[in-house]
């Protein structure tokens, strides 16, 4: 005689998985007769004066506003390019390393850090010191150039 090739732990494991199969079965014929409503009114949205959505439609008898299509900006806007005055910017040297030859200098107008090199110096820069300079752009940013010591 011989022993049946079906043990116990595969008798067991077939039943997991036909409970499985039929766990699945059940779960698609619920959704099937769930009364979910597909009609087309039912999935429309509205979107309100203010951007909120809504289910109901806006009313037609209600006075809508005229925009201006050209006021609507979208993204940031432009930077507007400051107009020299001959004498260049103004601004205060807030950090400045004589060791490493480089510094910031915080912009008047604006409130920007700006970056400076010793190189971009006319006169002698430590920190605190009110200057004159002109800007160029590189690759990191602005950067100050022909900086000058305000006189006192």
């Amino acid at each position: 005689m011989t022993k049946s090739r079906e043990t116990f732990n595969k008798k067991e494991k077939e039943k997991l998985r036909q409970k499985k199969k039929q766990e699945k079965v059940d779960k698609k014929e619920a959704r099937k007769s769930s009364e979910k409503s597909t009609d087309f009114e039912d999935m429309i949205a509205y979107v309100d004066e203010f951007g909120n959505i809504t289910s109901t439609p806006p009313d037609p008898t209600k006075k809508k506003k005229e925009i201006d299509v050209d006021s609507i900006e979208i993204g940031v806007s432009k930077a507007v390019e400051t107009e020299d005055d001959g004498g260049g910017r103004k601004g205060k040297v807030t950090f400045f390393n004589d060791s490493k030859g480089y510094g910031f200098i915080k912009d008047e107008q604006t409130q920007e850090s700006i970056f400076v090199h010793v190189n971009g110096c006319i006169d002698q820069i430590q920190e605190n010191d009110k200057v004159t300079f002109e800007t160029e752009k590189t690759a990191k940013g602005l950067s100050a150039i022909e900086v000058k010591l305000v006189e006192k």
